[in-house]
């Protein structure tokens, strides 16, 4: 087999991890004989200083005709002024937005090895194996207008949020459909005690659920989802929210795992079978860190792990990568970040080294092939 793999380094750390993720890209595919091939592109603000534009033309044509698209992060200070009108975040909501990936899967299971450095206690930890599914093309992030005016109160911001029964009851059918191979519950979060568009969502997924019932359903407001997500988390299953709650939640999620640089996320639209898709880790660009080479690649690599899983067909593969990685945490190689001493390159080189036995079968589980 011969992928075409588009790379977007972006900024801060992206780069680094994203050299660790494209080494154990290119070792597995040595491991199971498949050709990879490679074209890199700009993309946030390192795409703003050298065009202007937070998405360049010729980033967005080769995204599109890659088999599936690599991604560092995007952002820092240097960009951050409130004032400015392009900012690197807006070439990640485009590239998603034009490639329509409308789907954003962000799997959230601990490592048991890990337990101890969660700020949760380890009991509160057994159990936790959940599947975050957020929409990732609606909501706050696109509606219009968004706009500043000035009137006689002075600045005045408006963000618009808007959901169409289209948008929900496509990434709550997935959500159903994907549960349907898990435990068989989802958990449908939303606003509907004050928000429109929340109740729109709950009456869509209230239809949705009347079509499956063998999958058990319930709803959350936001806030209790919040505080439940750290009282009594391995309640979830698959969980399924707007653009913006899905956004926050999956942060506030991370802490289960004891570092958000652990976690991945594959981004995906329509179509069955192989799906082109975007995939990152869900971490951002900590800028505080960049160039001292202590970034976590874990989250990169298993990232990788899903491009192999979704847009690649490539599920052997998956679980190599994913077993390799739960036996390089179980046998102490760590970053900072989780109470190691190894540098990025390091880790990555060490959950390479087990590639082999891990391909062999090895004593992890896989880590995501339950959920699909």
């Amino acid at each position: 087999m011969h992928a075409r793999i588009a790379l977007c380094p972006g900024d801060g750390i992206g780069p680094e991890v994203l050299d660790e993720a494209r080494k154990t890209l290119d070792a597995i595919a040595d491991r199971y004989d498949h050709q990879v091939s490679y074209t890199e592109h700009l993309i946030g603000g390192a795409a703003i200083d050298a065009t202007g534009t937070a998405l360049p033309e010729d980033t967005y044509a080769g995204c599109a005709a890659a088999d599936a698209v690599l991604l560092g992060a995007v952002g820092g200070p240097k960009w951050d002024d409130p004032k400015a009108t392009v900012r690197p975040e807006q070439g990640l909501l485009a590239i998603r937005q034009r490639l329509g990936l409308w789907a954003n899967l962000r799997p959230v299971t601990p490592y048991p090895c890990l337990h101890d450095l969660s700020p949760l206690r380890p009991e509160k930890l057994a159990g936790v194996d959940m599947l975050v599914i957020r929409e990732l093309t609606g909501g706050l992030y696109f509606g219009q207008p968004k706009e500043r005016t000035t009137g006689e109160g002075g600045l005045r911001a408006v963000d618009t949020l808007v959901y169409t029964e289209h948008e929900i009851r496509r990434v709550v059918e997935l959500a159903f459909k994907i549960a349907a191979t898990r435990r068989s519950k989802v958990t449908s979060i939303d606003k509907a005690n004050v928000l429109e568009s929340s109740r729109l969502w709950r009456q869509i997924a209230i239809e949705v659920a009347e079509r499956h019932p063998r999958i058990r359903i319930e709803h959350l407001l936001v806030d209790a989802a919040a505080m439940r997500l750290v009282t009594h988390p391995s309640s979830f299953d698959v969980i399924v929210t707007e653009n913006m709650f899905g956004d926050i939640l999956t942060d506030e999620a991370a802490v289960l795992s004891a570092s958000i640089g652990l976690l991945p996320s594959a981004s995906l639209g329509d179509g069955e079978g192989r799906k082109r898709g975007l995939y990152e880790p869900i971490h951002g660009s900590a800028p505080d860190i960049a160039g001292q080479a202590i970034a976590n690649p874990v989250g990169t690599i298993l990232s990788v792990a899903m491009l192999l899983r979704f847009s690649l067909g490539l599920e052997r593969e998956a679980q190599c990568i994913e077993r390799a990685v739960e036996d390089a945490l179980r046998d102490g190689c760590r970053t900072r970040d989780v109470g190691g001493t190894l540098t990025t390159h390091a880790m990555g080189a060490a959950i390479r080294e087990r590639l082999e036995e891990a391909a062999a079968g090895g004593s992890a589980s896989a880590m995501l092939a339950r959920a699909f």
